[in-house]
């Protein structure tokens, strides 16, 4: 374990030191958070990465390692951390009124990313990552189902960079939404909470609307994060299937399948019910999980391969932008049909 920790270190050291940049950055501009500005760091040295692999061979040889290491393990152990946010009394109260919503909005998300991504054509697990962020919960999400379903660096950064790029319109045009249509603060905090990814842009998004809805916004969309369990299971499985020369799944291989992060998730969230946390170590917990998937994303964004960004062109772009029209659409028609309008 010394040995594997030494080996780490360099390049673990390097992804801190750029989760601290963009954590700072994230402090400053709310709305960015800390994962946008870590993964754009991480994309931008990755292009002196060759310069520098000519001059300083043995510098990058040693960094590779925790780079690695970042991108994949903290990542990981980020995705356990996010279930300390959780109470199972929170998830009860708030998922029924909210359940009908995400249900229909995640299912029309995802049917649309089938769909749609043949139409455009565009790479499968590229079209899951940006499918699943889209309909649950932009970052954390794709940081929960990439090494399930084995996505490179370069989709990963590509999908990241999509799901922020129409968080940022959501911000803008949520409350003008909310405003022109007269929601009360309870069902606009509905609406923010199922249909903006990523938890800083809901803060941003309810929060310009309203300090009412912005309390319940963030509840919900806490809880639509556990829609990450049945979809990685399930995710899990269909690469098991196409992975498994036509074997069939039986209850002991499918139970091998659930990856180690997700048990954990289950069981923080778990332990977080009983109140065996107390406040002041669960925002420490918190905090290291935002941490720590920043520190995953400049691992990701160091390693990711620019050119098969520029190969994968404008269709997954695309796919994005029509994926967050239906989920917001059908987010507002959903709150119609439930006669959630004040």
């Amino acid at each position: 374990m010394t040995s594997r920790g030494l080996e780490v270190l360099p390049g673990v050291l390097l992804t801190a030191a750029i989760a601290l940049v963009a954590t700072g950055i994230g402090s400053v501009l709310p709305v960015l958070g800390s994962a946008v500005p870590a993964i754009i760091i991480g994309v931008l040295l990755s292009l002196l990465r060759p310069r520098i692999m000519r001059t300083h061979e043995k510098t990058d040889a040693r960094i590779q390692p925790g780079i690695a290491y970042s991108s994949k393990f903290l990542l990981q152990l980020a995705v356990v951390l996010l279930g300390v946010q959780l109470s199972l009394g929170s998830i009860l109260q708030v998922g029924l009124e909210s359940l009908p919503i995400m249900l229909t909005t995640l299912t029309v998300c995802l049917l649309g990313a089938w769909l749609i991504g043949r139409m455009l054509r565009t790479e499968r697990r590229l079209t899951t990552l940006i499918g699943v962020g889209t309909g649950i919960c932009g970052a954390s999400a794709i940081a929960a189902i990439s090494p399930v379903i084995g996505a490179a660096s370069a989709e990963i950064a590509y999908a990241v960079s999509t799901i922020f790029l129409f968080n940022i319109l959501a911000v803008i045009v949520f409350p003008v939404i909310g405003h022109a249509l007269n929601l009360d603060p309870h069902t606009f905090g509905l609406f923010a909470g199922t249909a903006v990814n990523d938890t800083s842009s809901v803060v941003a998004a309810a929060g310009a609307y309203s300090t009412a809805a912005l309390g319940f916004a963030v509840v919900v969309k806490l809880v639509r994060t556990l829609m990450i369990i049945p979809i990685s299971v399930g995710l899990s499985v269909m690469e098991a299937r196409r992975d498994g020369n036509g074997q069939r799944l039986n209850g002991k291989r499918i139970a091998k399948l659930v990856p180690w992060f997700l048990i954990g998730f289950i069981v923080v969230a778990v332990i977080n019910s009983t109140g065996l946390i107390p406040d002041a170590p669960r925002e420490v917990l918190v905090t290291l999980s935002v941490f720590l998937i920043a520190m995953a994303l400049a691992g990701i964004g160091l390693s990711t391969d620019i050119p098969a960004l520029r190969r994968a062109g404008w269709r997954p772009l695309a796919l994005g932008g029509i994926l967050w029209m239906l989920v917001t659409l059908t987010a507002l028609g959903t709150i119609a049909v439930t006669s959630s309008f004040a």
